[in-house]
């Protein structure tokens, strides 16, 4: 963590790329130029602080950040994406991007709903946050430039190792706070504050009030971490998880085997992440699972699946089968299901045989095609059909393997099956 006093602008620039450095720089000078005040504040300077990579970089704006960020799109002839109903505008240049943001103050109407904005101080402002540690701001420009603006004592619990939540309400205002929390302790390897986590255990029913879309997109957020399954443990042992659907659990066995999941298949462990949380989902709770977490169509097939590829582990537990008869049982089923047995199960059978399927034996099909079979003499129908899949089981369970193999054996089937 960077010592007390530490150029916290200087490095701040020195972890940009040349475009940010840029696009921050001509911030701080159009905004002195306006009378306005500009700060970088929350994830980037806790991660300053941390010294940690900076994911992206957020500015709030004492005055109109609209206007602001419009200044800079026309000064970078670039486009502006503004959101006047919360004063934000997102300017991207050079695969950059940097989101403006007028400060403000938030009233809650209800709990789970979006908050109403209105103009505000950067004092206010960094009040009205989720955690102390994401409540701090660093001037880029006037008499207070460098300076670090600690209104709720954030940098104090970076240095404890806490993450605290500002005031009592919190969760009852915004329940999406919570997945948050879970996910910064998991990050930084820190501890969930006691008042903190009585207050969540409180108020953990007022997750229902979140939207569908709202919950998906904290599960995305936290699919995107590095070891999501230390999030998903702690939202369990919360209570989180029960909270917004009775199907979801997770436990030190699931945590295992999301590790096991990467290990198999890096890059598509993440597809497996729905279906092993619902690893224990009923056929008639699907559904309501699926509109809860509002789920898109192929991560509620994965999930609609989970009942029947449990139920093929059996089958695929003998010791000598060929691939053909492997393809026959696990083909119909999602990857991302299969992928999920496959990191679950305890049969290192059952596993080495899914593992084929995926890395290879779902990409293995014949060279030659229905034109092919055309060109032979074959006549247009199902017969076409017929010899192709015979000649994918053949070149599955190696009797086939080359063209000239394929061709050999299509002469053979058509003259058999034509008879």
């Amino acid at each position: 963590m960077s010592p007390p006093g530490a150029n916290l602008l200087a490095n701040l620039f020195d972890l940009l790329p040349p475009a940010g450095r840029s696009l921050v720089d001509q911030v701080a000078t159009l905004a002195s130029e306006s009378g306005l005040t500009a700060y970088v504040v929350g994830g980037p300077v806790r991660d300053l602080l941390l010294g940690r990579d900076l994911l992206d970089v957020d500015i709030v704006v004492e005055g109109d950040a609209l206007t602001l960020a419009a200044s800079l799109a026309d000064l970078r002839s670039v486009k502006a994406v503004r959101h006047p109903q919360f004063g934000t505008a997102t300017v991207r240049a050079d695969r950059f991007a940097l989101d403006l943001v007028t400060a403000r103050s938030e009233s809650y109407e209800r709990p789970g709903a979006l908050p109403s904005v209105s103009p505000g101080t950067i004092d206010r402002d960094l009040r009205r946050r989720d955690f102390s540690v994401n409540a701090m701001a660093v001037a880029l420009h006037g008499p207070r430039r460098g300076e670090l603006l600690d209104p709720t004592g954030g940098e104090a619990d970076l240095r404890a190792g806490v993450i605290r939540a500002l005031h009592e309400g919190s969760f009852r205002d915004d329940a999406t706070r919570i997945l948050r929390a879970a996910r910064y302790e998991a990050r930084f390897g820190f501890q969930i504050g006691s008042d903190t986590g009585a207050w969540i255990r409180r108020d953990r029913t007022y997750l229902d009030a979140i939207s569908g879309a709202r919950i998906h997109h904290e599960f995305v957020r936290t699919f995107e971490e590095a070891e999501p399954e230390r999030c998903l443990l702690r939202l369990s042992n919360l209570g989180a998880l029960k909270a917004i659907h009775s199907a979801l659990t997770f436990d030190s066995d699931r945590a295992r085997s999301l590790g096991v999941a990467r290990l198999l298949h890096q890059r598509g462990a993440r597809s497996a992440y729905w279906p092993l949380l619902a690893w224990s989902v009923r056929p008639r709770e699907v559904e309501t699972l699926a509109s809860r977490v509002a789920l898109r169509r192929s991560q509620t097939e994965s999930i609609r699946a989970v009942p029947k590829v449990r139920a093929i582990e059996s089958h695929l537990t003998k010791r000598l089968m060929r691939n053909s008869r492997i393809v026959e049982v696990v083909s119909p089923y999602p990857a991302a299901t299969l992928l999920t047995l496959a990191a679950m199960t305890e049969s290192s059978e059952v596993r080495d045989k899914i593992v084929r399927y995926l890395r290879r034996l779902r990409r293995l099909w014949p060279v030659l095609n229905g034109d092919d079979l055309l060109a032979m003499g074959a006549s247009e129908g199902p017969l076409i059909g017929q010899v192709l899949k015979r000649i994918r089981v053949a070149k599955l369970d190696g009797e086939v393997s080359s063209r000239a193999d394929e061709t050999r054996l299509a002469e053979r089937l058509l003259r058999d099956l034509s008879r």
